[in-house]
């Protein structure tokens, strides 16, 4: 064991000497003489156990050529790894917290209002797609009033074609009294031929009723003979008064005539207008059937956007349009919310941020997200937007961060979010080659890169304890070092938590 460790055994071994003599002492009552004895003889002992150590380091000394050697012929205390200290890139990041909240948050209102929630077929937190049928609402009115309105359609339809049929007939008549017209026409000019060779009869009855006149006057004819001659004139006479009557008649009959066509005329226009009337109640008729089949078609409430449930406001047997008192506050532009939809599934998380530290954030920026009640939420988001106004009594503003569409954050829950300032360059070593000091201090284990000597194939070096500031934590298991190291120093990785400064390892390659 050497000089030095026979030294220590002696020196152990006077001490017990000493301490059972005292013990003994404490036995033998009335001995005090005994006292100063075994105190000088420990003494002794001690002083010769000791001058014979310094006379064997002396020794060792002059048979020593040198400290260097010294040094070499202390065995490494372990095996160590160590890597060079490397620049990064390091984000400067201020943190924040807020609440998550939908981006966009689609109403889903009713289009038809006053009918009673028959089915609701989606609940909170279900995945749909647009157009898919989320409620249907009773359409058992609008049913009815459909069939009344087509039965209108067929009775104002069927009212048309009669008014067709009658109008037919009054053109008939009308081409019927156009006839006449031009029959009553023919007769008159018949009858005023007639009464041009009536009035040809007269004047010749007229001219041999003279003549016989002279004649019986001279005594020629015969009484009888002018009396026939007279009788003719008057006959004629009368056949002319006829002629003329009957043209009178024939006039009036074409008179008639035309009178019966100005009311077929007018009765025409009257059942024509009819019938336009009829057919515009049939347009009206249908057009009412067409809006209770889009009223029909509203009944079913569909999901105008993609995207998430957020709210289940409908419930089988409410009446659209008339909220309970409940949901007062769900009324969307005079119309009663049945649900929300978070459009795509999109989240942000609303931030406040205190006015004085708005300006270190710009849109755009990274942000790192977790949950504090769930540490499995690590997410990346985004500076989408900052308000324009200011919270007057907070002095704050709020910041809006978006977020992965599927992630396991829900509107509503409350998360913090290291929002990304600035990027620098600087230097990162791994969290365990940091080791925390008994005074507080905080330091790695550097390889002062001397040469102590070599054993096989590993290389043997001194270490030295390097005080550090640590700065930010990164990802990787790394830290960065404000103050302390150096870019290429390098460190000890494996073995730091023990090793002491001035140590020699064995640095493995």
């Amino acid at each position: 064991m050497g000089e030095e460790s026979f030294s220590e055994i002696e020196v152990q071994d006077s001490v017990s000497a000493v301490e059972d003599a005292g013990i003994e002492q404490k036995k033998v009552k009335g001995r005090a003489w005994l006292t100063p004895l075994l105190l000088g003889l420990g003494l002794g002992i001690t002083i010769a156990i000791a001058g014979t150590k310094l006379i064997s380091q002396r020794s060792q000394l002059q048979k020593t050529p040198s400290t260097s050697q010294v040094a070499t012929s202390v065995p490494p205390a372990m095996t160590v790894t160590a890597i060079p200290a490397q620049a990064t890139s390091i984000s400067r990041v201020l943190n924040v917290t807020g609440t998550v909240a939908a981006r966009d948050l689609t109403p889903v209102l009713p289009q038809a209002n006053g009918l009673q929630v028959k089915q609701v077929l989606v609940n909170v937190g279900d995945t749909v797609q647009a157009g898919e049928v989320m409620a249907i609402l009773d359409n058992s009115l609008l049913q009815d009033q459909i069939r009344q309105a087509r039965a209108d359609v067929e009775s104002k339809q069927a009212d048309v074609l009669s008014k067709r049929a009658d109008l037919v007939s009054k053109q008939a008549a009308l081409v019927s009294s156009q006839a006449a017209v031009a029959a009553n026409q023919a007769v008159v000019q018949q009858r005023e031929a007639d009464l041009a060779q009536a009035k040809a009869r007269l004047v010749d009855a007229q001219r041999s009723f003279r003549r016989n006149q002279e004649l019986f006057a001279q005594g020629a004819i015969s009484r009888q003979v002018l009396d026939t001659g007279e009788t003719n004139l008057a006959t004629a006479r009368e056949a002319v008064r006829q002629a003329e009557a009957n043209i009178r008649t024939a006039k009036a009959n074409v008179e008639s005539a035309k009178a019966n066509i100005g009311s077929a005329q007018a009765s025409i226009r009257i059942a024509e207008a009819g019938i336009n009337g009829a057919q515009a109640t049939v347009k009206s008729n249908n057009a009412r059937v067409e809006q209770l089949k889009t009223q029909l078609g509203q009944t079913v409430v569909r999901a105008p956007v993609s995207g998430i449930v957020a709210e289940k406001l409908a419930r089988v047997g409410d009446i659209t349009g008339v909220p309970p008192q409940t949901q007062v506050v769900t009324v969307v532009g005079g119309s009663q919310k049945l649900f929300s939809i978070i459009q795509d599934g999109q989240l942000q998380l609303q931030a406040q941020v205190p006015e004085n530290q708005l300006a270190q954030i710009s849109i755009g920026a990274s942000v790192q997200v977790k949950s504090d009640q769930d540490s499995r939420v690590q997410l990346q988001g985004k500076v989408r937007d900052i308000e324009p106004i200011v919270n007057q009594q907070r002095r704050e503003a709020t910041v809006k961060i978006d977020l992965p569409a599927k992630s396991a954050l829900k509107p509503g829950m409350f998360a913090s979010a290291a929002i990304t300032t600035t990027t620098q360059t600087g230097v990162a070593v791994p969290q365990k080659a940091v080791q925390s000091q008994a005074n507080g201090d905080t330091v790695v284990f550097i390889l002062l890169g001397e040469d102590a000597g070599n054993t096989g194939s590993v290389k043997v070096d001194k270490v030295k304890a390097q005080k550090v500031e640590l700065g930010e934590i990164l990802n990787g298991d790394r830290v960065e070092i404000k103050n302390g190291l150096q870019v290429g120093d390098r460190i000890v990785i494996d073995g730091a938590g023990y090793v002491k400064d001035g140590d020699t390892v064995r640095v493995s390659q």
